[in-house]
């Protein structure tokens, strides 16, 4: 017979409108060697929520699990916890048998699992990083709406016959917002355009005057209008946001934000995303590696029959691995840094892809311990991987490849 480690537990299925919850406590008289458990549906109002929570408490509830069911959830977890132990739990760790399948069977099977001690909760922040969070996430992909909106105004431009971005390294530069805007206004003289160009596009105004002789017409000045002034708008809403963040930042985390300051790769936006992801609480992470697995930046597990498969890495926080993955881009062309010699060691066999991975989980490995132990980052430096190596080693390698190419080599030692 399984042990039952929590005597009094519930298990919750949460959808949209409705949640269903299935409690087990001991049995009672004759019964007592048995488990009692009851089924109940709730709404999912603050009002019906309460009630769940008043039935829970009469039972004398002492942990509550639930499936990380979309967004619904959040409700139920933030009306639930502070009266509960709530454990938000991953879909994938509730797959019953196939078979049948309902509200009331799905919660009964959550709440066994509970029961029994059979599933792990998730991570969820405490309410002031999740409101961090909620900020720095849409700051997020307001700028990645403004990179699919630039790309929009660079087709509108091609269409067109305007290649600004032949001459120019990039569509919205100040040189290039002013030709567009003239462009809308009604300018079409390539020569007059060109003119607008300034600082180092000035020395190509003849490539410049060849690349803007177009067929730009009215629809296109409208949609470029009209692209330009969702630019704009979301230029404000970023500038908003950030203005926000950085004040919750100040508010209590500041010392960790200062102490991240000096790992190479991080600025100001991607420090913010990690404070916001992992709270900067290192103790809900027992080592660097459950970090890094949780983060999605570490390889992959599959082992059959002795064999071991190269697969992808984890899933995990996509809004901290996107992070991690430009911070270490960042920091691979950062100069005289340990994380650029360990990108190019890494590009030069497994390729660039798999090297900002691997620079990622050394950032990340470096975080957690700056968090956990409060000490400053020291780089290791550039020479840390060559000066590890046997230097007879390397010099017998070089002089047999020399030899292979028909060379005969002597070696004088340096005074």
């Amino acid at each position: 017979m399984v042990e039952v480690i929590v005597e009094r537990c519930a298990g919750l299925d949460v959808h949209r409108d409705t949640v269903v919850a299935t409690v087990r406590v001991p049995g009672t008289g004759k019964s007592r060697r048995r488990r009692a458990q009851e089924t109940r549906t709730f709404g999912t109002t603050i009002a019906q929520l309460e009630l769940l929570g008043d039935w829970l408490a009469e039972c004398e509830v002492t942990r509550v699990g639930m499936e990380s069911t979309g967004c619904y959830w959040k409700t139920v977890f933030y009306a639930l916890e502070q009266r509960f132990e709530c454990w938000l739990i991953n879909a994938k760790h509730l797959r019953n048998v196939p078979g049948r399948k309902s509200d009331v069977i799905d919660s009964r099977w959550c709440c066994e699992l509970v029961e029994l001690g059979l599933v792990r909760p998730s991570f969820v922040p405490p309410p002031e990083i999740r409101r961090l969070r909620d900020l720095t996430r849409l700051r997020s992909t307001q700028a990645q709406e403004r990179c699919r909106a630039i790309e929009r105004l660079e087709k509108v431009l091609q269409d067109a016959g305007i290649k600004l971005t032949s001459v120019a390294s990039k569509v919205l530069t100040q040189s290039g917002r002013a030709i567009i805007e003239a462009l809308i206004a009604g300018q079409r003289d390539p020569r007059a355009l060109a003119e607008l160009a300034k600082g180092k596009l000035r020395p190509k105004i003849p490539q410049l005057t060849a690349a803007l002789q177009g067929h730009f017409g009215a629809h296109h000045a409208a949609v470029a209008a009209c692209i330009l002034g969702h630019l704009d708008f979301l230029d404000a809403a970023i500038a908003g946001l950030d203005e926000q963040v950085a004040i919750r930042i100040a508010n209590g985390y500041q010392p960790a934000a200062r102490l991240l300051r000096d790992v190479p790769g991080l600025d100001r936006r991607s420090i913010e995303v990690i404070i916001a992801e992992t709270g900067a609480d290192m103790s809900r992470f027992p080592n660097p590696g459950h970090l890094a697995s949780w983060a999605g930046v570490c390889p992959g597990n599959h082992e059959s029959a002795g064999k071991r498969r190269r697969v992808a890495t984890t899933p995990g926080n996509q809004w901290l691995r996107r992070a991690l993955i430009e911070s270490a881009r960042a920091a691979a062309r950062t100069k005289g840094s340990y994380f650029g010699a360990q990108y190019r060691q890494i590009a030069r066999r497994r390729g660039p892809n798999k090297a900002a991975v691997a620079v990622a989980h050394s950032l990340l490995d470096v975080i957690w311990h700056m968090l956990t132990t409060g000490e400053a980052f020291t780089d290791l430096g550039e020479d840390y991987f060559t000066s590890r190596q046997d230097k007879e080693h390397q010099a017998r390698r070089l002089i047999g490849q020399l030899e292979k190419l028909g060379f005969t080599v002597q070696l004088t030692p340096a005074g």
